[in-house]
């Protein structure tokens, strides 16, 4: 079996690498055309102070030291260069020294909310736990009972919260270890099969069109969570009556898992920030799914998965006919026997 060490890169890190790198280009080519236009106006005014006749002449000078006009000219460029590398050097490591307060910041925000998230849990399962004694003990026709039932539901929809913070949380921070290969196709298939339960409820009907085989070095269970929530959010948006494609596409390096709805599209906020935490669109969403502008943090936590393995995940497109979003991720090798 072949054993693969994977870099721990999470989203955050990533995009501060985007920023640091995205800043310091803009420094380094501001800092260049300056020294250019330095450059050039030397060039212009050495030209305007000599005749064409006496450019390749060299000047005497007083120390008996001959300098010729060319030879200024090729030096002011040597120089001219030398201080752009320089300035672009020199604004990469400013920039990325600025930064650096802030991943300090994420990482204690994600510190943070892993601690608030084990804080959270245990309250959690006891609250649900006593619902579940206080709904079992009443009577069939007690008038409180769909109550109950509706408070037991809202502290499991707090639990999938607090479980997705956590996960999300040390999905970016846990150590990663050698990862055997897997089939990725069995893994979405396992969250389609889950999907399928809660989509019969929307006459919703789940489809998917796999390639065989798929093999990735990414945990089953990772796998299926990503998936789980691409279909969460495709559901969540898609009109009644409609179909969710979930599309396996196998290239030479790469594994492409697609998610098709056909609901009204991304609203009110750049598709990019969707997968950001907590992202809330601008706009309500009508014409297809329920009325919520937020995205939760499943999304998010399928970022966090992808970046963590190597992979992205994207929006490819949006519009009235629906939203696609895929997840890619590096394609194995085959064990060598």
């Amino acid at each position: 079996m072949i054993r693969s060490r994977t870099r721990i890169v999470d989203s955050d890190t990533l995009a501060i690498r985007r920023a640091s790198r995205l800043v310091g280009t803009r420094i380094a080519i501001a800092c260049a055309a300056v020294v250019a236009v330095v450059i050039v106006a030397v060039f212009v005014y050495i030209l305007s102070e000599i005749s064409p006749g006496e450019l390749f002449e060299p000047v005497p000078d007083t120390d008996n030291l001959q300098v010729s006009a060319v030879n200024l000219l090729r030096a002011a460029g040597v120089l001219g260069v030398a201080l752009i590398i320089l300035a672009g050097v020199l604004s990469f490591l400013v920039t990325r020294r600025a930064v650096q307060p802030l991943g300090d910041v994420l990482r204690i925000q994600r510190a943070f909310v892993a601690d608030a998230s084990h804080e959270l849990r245990t309250p959690l399962a006891v609250l649900d736990a006593r619902l579940q004694i206080l709904q079992r003990t009443l009577p069939a026709d007690d008038p409180s009972s769909s109550v109950v039932a509706e408070l037991r539901s809202d502290a499991k929809d707090l639990i999938h919260i607090v479980n997705d913070l956590l996960e999300s949380a040390e999905v970016g921070g846990a150590a990663v270890h050698d990862t055997v290969v897997v089939d990725l196709v069995a893994a979405v298939e396992a969250a389609v099969q889950s999907m399928a339960l809660i989509a019969v409820d929307k006459n919703i009907t789940i489809e998917m069109d796999a390639a065989q085989p798929a093999p990735v070095r990414v945990p089953a269970s990772s796998i299926t969570r990503c998936a789980v929530a691409l279909l969460d959010n495709a559901v969540r948006f898609a009109p009644s009556g409609s179909i969710v494609a979930v599309g396996v596409a196998v290239t030479k390096k790469t594994v492409v898992v697609t998610v098709r709805d056909r609901g009204p599209g991304i609203q009110g906020i750049d598709p990019a920030r969707i997968f950001d935490r907590f992202a809330h669109s601008g706009v309500a969403v009508d014409g297809g799914g329920a009325a919520r502008t937020g995205f939760g943090i499943g999304l998010s936590l399928v970022r966090e998965i992808a970046v963590r393995y190597g992979g992205a995940v994207h929006v490819v497109d949006s519009g009235a006919a629906g939203t696609a979003i895929s997840l890619t991720l590096p394609r194995a090798k085959p064990a060598a026997s």
